[in-house]
């Protein structure tokens, strides 16, 4: 089979880091996402079952037909909305499952129907990568942050990873993380209360259509998965060089949540900062071969998939200044790259740089993240700079 002759330690590595970043980064607000909607300890693990098999075979699979990296994630945004307005709505888990669906039907329609990748389409290639830029930034800012609690631990990373760049380039990341959690066990640093040990199993929630959970739960739902997931993920694509259908990955991730909704599958998207991780040259030196950092991260998905509870919380073992620190390193190639795209072109450098500045402030203006105004202050800048009604074609 192809895969295992394309196989890297390097693949590999990334492919872990990018699930150990996107799980430790934001499980926790999953589950207090399900519990604002009064779920069981059942009900929280199947939400993991759900959600790990979902994005697992939604990254391996299309990476396996397809010889590219597909990157999806669970939308990160789409917890946080879900958990404010769980409290203050009062919803039930069958109407918050019924807005899971509404929301993924609108996520398919759009993505099938070529809407989404219109829209992207007529974004400069400028503004995405100022967009890329913004929003892997932030955590590269989080690897010099994190030392002020962890001081030893975040000057070891750093200097692994500097010395790795230079005599096992390929293998930096993963030496760098070796390093870190050599370091945080021998230190007792390691966090295992937080796993519990108990496999995942599917519970079907019966869904429960309500205009109120449509308004409140679906519709932002759908915004904030769109505009702040959606929208850098295919940054992240077209900053990378990959040629992909667009339109038909988003319209896979639509149906797959629709799927597993019943199940806890709450958004399922395109992936921006682990599909970075991914498809850069940290992942492999060799282009062709980055699918198999997808295909490694579906995987480790999966697993999360079967054992629920019990990975994410081996996974959330991991101290956070670590975690922001092996997110930070291994995404510095990105950052680097985005920048360079977005301020190469003069008659483009400042819409690119507010584009890139309003990203990275992390700004939300009505439940809406950086990511989509970024993007609407930079156009709007261009607009001003560039548009000339009287010039002649």
């Amino acid at each position: 089979m192809q895969f295992f002759k394309d196989f890297s330690l390097s693949a590999l590595s990334a492919g872990f880091v990018a699930v150990l970043v996107g799980v430790t980064s934001s499980v926790a607000l999953i589950f207090q996402a399900a519990q604002a909607f009064g779920a069981t300890p059942a009900q929280i693990s199947s939400w993991m079952w759900a959600l790990g098999w979902g994005i697992g075979l939604c990254c391996a699979v299309p990476s396996l037909i397809l010889r590219k990296p597909v990157m999806v994630a669970w939308s990160t945004p789409g917890a946080a909305v879900l958990a404010a307005a769980g409290v203050t709505g009062g919803f039930s888990m069958a109407e918050a499952v019924g807005a899971f669906m509404v929301s993924a039907a609108l996520i398919a329609l759009f993505g099938l129907s070529g809407w989404f990748e219109k829209l992207m389409d007529r974004i400069p290639a400028s503004i995405a990568a100022a967009l890329l830029a913004g929003v892997l930034a932030r955590f590269g800012l989080q690897v010099f942050e994190s030392a002020q609690t962890a001081l030893p631990l975040v000057l070891l990373m750093l200097v692994v990873y500097l010395l790795s760049r230079r005599v096992l380039p390929r293998y930096a990341v993963m030496t760098t993380l070796l390093a870190g959690v050599a370091y945080a066990a021998s230190r007792g640093l390691m966090q295992w209360e937080q796993v519990q040990w108990s496999l995942a199993m599917p519970v079907w929630t019966a869904p429960v259509f309500s205009w109120q959970a449509c308004v409140s739960l679906a519709l932002p739902l759908f915004v904030v998965t769109m505009a702040s997931q959606n929208l850098p993920g295919v940054a992240v694509i077209r900053s990378a060089g990959y040629d992909l259908p667009i339109s038909k990955l988003v319209g896979m991730t639509g149906i797959a949540t629709l799927l597993l909704a019943p199940f806890g599958a709450f958004g399922i998207n395109l992936a921006a900062i682990t599909a970075a991780m991914c498809m850069g040259p940290e992942a492999h030196n060799d282009k062709a071969k980055r699918y198999t950092a997808a295909v490694w991260c579906g995987l480790f998905y999966v697993v999360i998939g079967i054992f629920g509870a019990v990975v994410a919380g081996l996974l959330a073992a991991f101290p956070k200044e670590l975690v922001m620190a092996i997110a930070g390193l291994a995404l510095l190639g990105s950052i680097g790259g985005g920048l360079v795209v977005a301020l190469q072109q003069e008659s483009s450098r400042e819409p690119a740089l507010i584009t890139f500045l309003v990203t990275l402030s992390g700004i939300v203006i009505a439940g809406v993240g950086s990511a989509f105004w970024g993007v609407v202050a930079g156009g709007l800048a261009l607009f001003v700079q560039q548009y000339n009604p009287w010039r002649t074609k």
